[in-house]
């Protein structure tokens, strides 16, 4: 479903990708593991179409998406991609659901059906009773659960997360995973995760290790 051959990006002097390649299939939650530095974040930014690589492939269902266009790119992971950050991203200013329902904004759906679905995401995630708080005023944990709210509002065939819990405490990640794994089961998504923590890799059925820009291994759990 989702391929990567011999990427190659590099800022300024430092080369963070050396000719990384992978396949994703259909409904696999996949995590990306490696050192500090080995290139993980860079690795799925391209995979998400968010950083182009210097040479390389990226494609999805066997379609090249490294070389569409800007409006093309931007549609595309507006419709099929959702991405949850480390600190999750949110805009500080919109309340928790307002953040959900942004990206169905953005896809032209009407305010009163973005709330509602807004809402529907946020019950689902365990976090309504912050539906009408300020981004600004949570916690890490809701923060991140609201961040996931809004990388599945959309029902986006692939979840890319980079280090979706580096910000919680240890229950605080769990609880996080396990509402990304559960949920993308239950709709069968593709997940992509980057972690540098063994406990988050468990979550995934396989795991990619990095070093220095290229992959190691690839091992099935």
């Amino acid at each position: 479903m989702l391929e990567a051959r011999d990427l190659i990006k590099s800022y300024g002097r430092t080369r963070a990708l050396t000719g990384a390649s992978l396949h994703v299939e259909e409904g696999e939650i996949v995590a990306i593991t490696g050192p500090s530095g080995s290139g993980k974040s860079t690795l799925l930014h391209c995979l998400a179409g968010i950083v182009r690589p210097e040479s390389g492939e990226v494609l999805l269902d066997g379609r090249r998406i490294d070389t569409l266009d800007e409006p093309d790119l931007t549609r595309l992971r507006r419709e099929s991609f959702g991405v949850v950050f480390q600190f999750g991203g949110l805009v500080p200013e919109l309340t928790a659901a307002e953040n959900v329902a942004l990206p169905l904004l953005f896809n032209r759906h009407g305010r009163q059906e973005s709330m509602t679905v807004a809402a529907d995401w946020l019950a689902r995630l365990e976090v309504s009773g912050c539906a009408d708080q300020r981004s600004a005023d949570l916690s890490g944990g809701q923060v991140q659960r609201v961040a996931l709210a809004r990388a599945l509002a959309t029902g986006p065939r692939v979840v890319f997360a980079d280090e979706p819990t580096g910000a919680l405490d240890s229950i605080g990640g769990e609880q996080v995973m396990k509402a990304l794994v559960e949920t993308a089961r239950a709709r069968r998504a593709t997940v992509v995760l980057v972690t540098h923590d063994n406990r988050v890799a468990a979550y995934a059925d396989r795991e990619i290790a990095l070093r220095d820009g290229a992959v190691l291994t690839g091992v099935g759990r």
